[in-house]
């Protein structure tokens, strides 16, 4: 599943995220690479949310991210990054998380990507929407401030590595995650959960995010959020608007609406 790109597909993933040329294979050229694809490609499910499931195929998935011009979840967005990052030479593996959004927590199922330089270790997440790192995590712990949130990364019994993320004034437990070696198999049983489960948000409710410099914008079913310095400011778009605002405004083409707002 972590296959190299092609050169043909590496020119087209730097385009898709507007970088002119890949970046050195150091710290420097990590952030630049998580900052392109982070505040381009959307979290969403619309196709999860549609019962179309999500293949995780290398092809399939740059299909859709890149060729597509789509957004996708964890399985996607981080599985496209450690192609990437593995294409371009970074010392990259998988991790995958238990969310801590809710109590108890969820199983192991999402994805983030850990990178080596030498004796120092970098988590990298491009796929966790709300409260997600907007920058590349030096993996000790300590708090790292990325401008429009804080991030702090603790050891924390049972579960391993903590991320808590500050955000909107309070902080708040986002995921935890250890070192234990993860195949593409414990990946495609957590991708078979999130995307078929009932119990899990993103077979109920349509959701689109992409972060901003100065903060965040995000639609869950018909409610847009922008969530800036300023505070949030919500509104109610009406479906007979709704697949024109999100290709004005998260540049994502659907052929009709999502089943939650038909």
């Amino acid at each position: 599943m972590d296959q190299s790109l092609s050169d043909g597909q590496v020119d087209a993933y730097l385009g898709r995220v507007g970088l002119p040329g890949a970046p050195a294979t150091d710290v420097d050229g990590l952030h630049r690479l998580h900052t392109a694809q982070l505040f381009t490609i959307p979290f969403e499910n619309f196709d999860v949310l549609e019962g179309r499931g999500v293949d995780l195929e290398p092809d399939a998935v740059f299909d859709k991210l890149v060729a597509s011009r789509r957004g996708g979840y964890c399985f996607e967005l981080n599985g496209l990054m450690l192609r990437v990052l593995r294409t371009l030479g970074f010392d990259a593996r998988a991790l995958l998380a238990r969310v801590h959004l809710t109590d108890p927590p969820s199983g192991r199922t999402h994805q983030l990507n850990l990178v080596r330089f030498g004796s120092d270790l970098w988590v990298i997440d491009v796929g966790f929407g709300g409260g997600g790192p907007r920058a590349p995590l030096p993996l000790r712990e300590g708090t790292t401030d990325c401008g429009a949130a804080s991030f702090e990364l603790s050891r924390c019994e049972p579960w391993g590595w903590m991320l808590r993320t500050f955000e909107s004034g309070e902080w708040r437990s986002s995921y935890s995650f250890d070192m234990g070696h993860v195949t593409g198999a414990d990946i495609e049983v957590g991708n078979h959960y999130t995307s078929t489960s009932p119990k899990t948000h993103f077979t109920q409710l349509a959701t689109v995010s992409l972060p901003t410099p100065e903060g965040r914008i995000s639609l869950r079913d018909r409610e847009f959020t922008e969530a800036d310095a300023s505070g949030l400011r919500t509104r109610r778009i009406a479906p007979g608007r709704y697949l024109e605002f999100l290709r004005d405004t998260f540049d994502i083409e659907l052929p009709e609406l999502p089943r939650t707002i038909r």
